[in-house]
């Protein structure tokens, strides 16, 4: 879990930002992927998902 938090090349649908988060904390794409979706449900997931695509940096 001492990976840096970058959005990767590959295994992204969008911007990478399910993937970063998946890739960081060690758990499955889908499972970080159905979490944005609930969220966005509840309306607070798509404002997460577009702060995160500004904040987490490309991966080099």
């Amino acid at each position: 879990m001492s990976r840096e938090l970058v959005r990767p090349h590959n295994g992204r649908m969008i911007a990478g930002v399910c993937a970063a988060l998946a890739e960081r904390f060690g758990v499955s794409t889908f499972f970080v992927r159905l979490v944005f979706v609930i969220f966005g449900l509840v309306g607070a997931g798509e404002l997460a998902y577009i702060a995160l695509w500004i904040i987490i940096p490309k991966e080099r």
